[in-house]
C-alpha cells in the first residue's frame, strides 16, 4: 500500500522519496552499564536500611549479603535494558539519540546513493524504531521545501502514530504531509522514477 503511495507522491511532485524504518541507530554500550550503577546504586540503598533496622551479628555475612544483592540488582537492570526496550530507553539522553539517528540517516543516504539523481531532488523520510526518531533527509534540489519549520510539521503529524506503535501509520501520514510542502513550494519537475519506491528495512546497529 505504502508503495503505491510513494510511486503517487512522486508522480504529482516530481520529486523521489524513499521510506525507512530503522530497528536501531546505534548499540549504545553504555546503556546497560548505567542501569548496572542504577540498580547497584539502589541496592546499596536497600542495604544500607537493613543493616540499620535488622543488623546482622556477623560482620561477613552482613558484606556477602551486600554483595550479592549490589551484584544481582545491577546485573538485573542491565539484563532488563537487553530485553525491554522501553527501559532501556530511559537511560538514553534525548540529544544521544538525536546524533545517532541523524547519523544513520546520513549514511543510509550516501550508501543507497540517494543523491545520484539528475535533479538532485530525492529525500529521505527515515524512522527509528527504538530511538522513537524521525529524520527528514532532503538532497540539495529540495533543501528550500524542507527547512527547520516544515521538517517539524512533518515530524508533529507522525509522532501520534510512533507513540501507538503504528508505524505504517506514521509514514502515511509524513508522506502526506511531505507531499503538501513539495507541491506547494516547487516546480514539478521530471516523474521518471529513478529511486525503487520499496521501503527500506534493516535492524540497524
Amino acid at each position: 500500500m505504502l508503495n503505491g503511495r510513494i510511486a503517487e507522491a512522486e508522480k504529482r511532485t516530481g520529486a523521489q522519496v524513499v521510506l525507512a524504518v530503522i530497528g536501531k541507530s546505534d548499540t549504545y554500550a553504555e546503556i546497560p552499564w548505567k542501569a548496572f550503577a542504577l540498580g547497584a546504586s539502589g541496592a546499596g540503598l536497600l542495604v544500607l536500611i537493613m543493616n540499620i533496622l535488622w543488623p546482622l551479628t556477623s560482620p561477613a555475612q552482613a558484606a556477602l549479603l551486600a554483595i550479592v544483592m549490589l551484584l544481582a540488582a545491577g546485573a538485573g537492570f542491565a539484563l532488563l535494558t537487553v530485553f525491554v526496550p522501553d527501559f532501556a530507553r530511559l537511560f538514553l539522553s534525548l540529544h544521544r539519540a538525536h546524533v545517532e539517528t541523524r547519523q544513520y540517516a546520513e549514511s543510509l543516504f550516501l550508501s543507497r546513493q540517494l543523491f545520484d539523481t539528475r535533479e538532485r531532488k530525492a529525500v529521505l523520510l527515515l524512522v527509528s524504531l527504538f530511538e522513537r526518531r524521525v529524520v527528514v533527509l532532503p538532497d540539495t534540489g529540495l533543501a528550500r521545501q524542507f527547512n527547520q519549520e516544515s521538517t517539524a510539521k512533518i515530524i508533529k503529524h507522525m509522532r501520534i502514530y510512533l507513540k501507538a506503535g503504528q508505524t505504517a501509520r506514521a509514514l502515511e501520514a509524513g508522506l502526506k504531509k511531505m507531499e503538501e510542502f513539495l507541491i506547494g513550494g516547487a516546480e514539478r519537475a521530471s516523474s521518471d522514477n529513478e529511486l525503487p519506491d520499496q521501503i527500506i528495512e534493516e535492524k540497524g546497529a
